[in-house]
């Protein structure tokens, strides 16, 4: 028991002297999503289409919406950077949404910086790699206005 004691107070000296830092660094309590208000997260694939210039995207928005897209207009050259035209599909084929869609290939690596564009204006922002072997450009994003 003195020794359970002593632990115990060890402890808290430990906490006192680190300014508190296990209270700031503890993990925020898990926040659900709200079945209407999914949460401002998305996952998108793309992959070298068999036309020059093309990429095939299978997508997703929160895990709540998914599908598949065409981007055109890019480079003939087999490169991920660029400046397309992306359409995207839900799963049942019914059309989504559609951007003018501009990936940049980020200094020093396969890292990209990549942007959703609707009317002028960006819509989302997202950070991608290279996977497979350099054959598909994984990239997580968000929309903008959140």
């Amino acid at each position: 028991m003195p020794r359970l004691s002593l632990l115990l107070a060890s402890l808290a000296v430990l906490q006192v002297c680190s300014g508190g830092a296990w209270a700031r660094t503890s993990p925020q309590p898990h926040v659900a999503a709200k079945p209407d208000q999914p949460f401002n997260i998305g996952f998108v694939l793309y992959t070298k289409g068999k036309l020059p210039g093309t990429l095939d995207a299978r997508w997703s928005y929160a895990n709540a919406y998914s599908g598949r897209g065409v981007a055109t207009g890019g480079p003939a050259l087999g490169a991920f950077a660029g400046r397309y035209h992306v359409r995207y599909y839900l799963e049942s084929g019914e059309f989504s949404d559609e951007y003018d869609l501009d990936i940049e290939k980020h200094p020093g690596g396969d890292f990209y910086d990549v942007k959703w564009i609707s009317n002028g204006a960006v819509s989302a922002k997202g950070v991608g790699m290279e996977v497979a072997n350099g054959s598909a450009l994984a990239v997580g994003w968000r929309r903008v206005a959140d």
